[in-house]
């Protein structure tokens, strides 16, 4: 799983918090408790985002790019997250139904920029990614979306499961991409829908599976029986859009 770009020392990463970049991981030698530290601590907890870990010193020297970390590590995002409200109220803007595509541990960052060009091009409002055990918004990331990811809103969420539940409570309707599922055109995905697509070797978690409305399956005739995360989200979110065309 490759990571965000890496901020090193006390000063560094504290005005990482402090300029309100989105702090992804944060390391801290362990029984380290002097003031910078705990100032770093305290900024770590305003930050619903940041994963806290306390490691050896072993640890931060393997994480160290310069080998001057002064006990204190972290990967910042190269873009920002918004808030799932922003993605809703995007749609209330346009006044379109919800459409928005959710990942449940995509691990490869490329197939996550090559979602969020499908996204931006399919006129999703917005991606919904956990927070952690997946990849998040790094170089490499924004390289594959060619661009996309600059108009396209992400989302990181600690919970999918529970976000989905919040989410059908106010009307969004959930598929996912399963091979058992029902084909694809013998569903109905119009209306406020979420696409769920899962890990690229395990697929949507049974979790998150039950908290969908419907599974749907792509037909495939060849000699293998599953398709790549990214390209799996292609057919799907155009058969989302056809439904909606067709239903204007």
């Amino acid at each position: 799983m490759e990571e965000s770009r890496i901020v090193e020392g006390r000063n560094a990463v504290l005005e990482a918090f402090r300029s309100g970049k989105t702090v992804d991981k944060l390391f801290v030698l362990d029984g380290c408790k002097d003031g910078p530290v705990q100032t770093i601590l305290r900024e770590a907890k305003k930050s619903k985002d940041t994963v806290l870990s306390f490691v050896k010193k072993e640890r931060l020297d393997q994480l160290s790019e310069t080998g001057k970390h002064q006990g204190v590590l972290a990967y910042v995002a190269s873009y920002d997250y918004v808030e799932i409200d922003d993605i809703m109220a995007a749609a209330a803007a346009k006044g379109q139904d919800p459409f928005v595509i959710f990942l449940d541990d995509i691990e490869d960052p490329h197939n996550l920029g090559a979602i969020i060009r499908t996204a931006n091009q399919a006129g999703a409002h917005g991606v919904v990614i956990p927070k952690h055990r997946a990849v998040g918004l790094t170089a490499t990331v924004a390289k594959a979306s060619a661009g996309a990811i600059n108009y396209t809103p992400v989302a990181k969420v600690t919970n999918i499961s529970k976000t989905m539940e919040e989410l059908k409570a106010k009307g969004m309707w959930f598929v996912c991409a399963d091979m058992g599922g029902t084909e694809m055109y013998k569903l109905n995905l119009t209306g406020p829908i979420g696409l769920v697509i899962g890990n690229e070797g395990h697929g949507v978690s049974q979790l998150v599976k039950k908290n969908c409305d419907m599974i749907a399956s792509i037909p495939m005739f060849g000699d293998i029986d599953s398709l790549n995360a990214s390209v799996a989200c292609g057919v799907l979110a155009y058969e989302v859009v056809r439904q909606r065309l067709n239903n204007q």
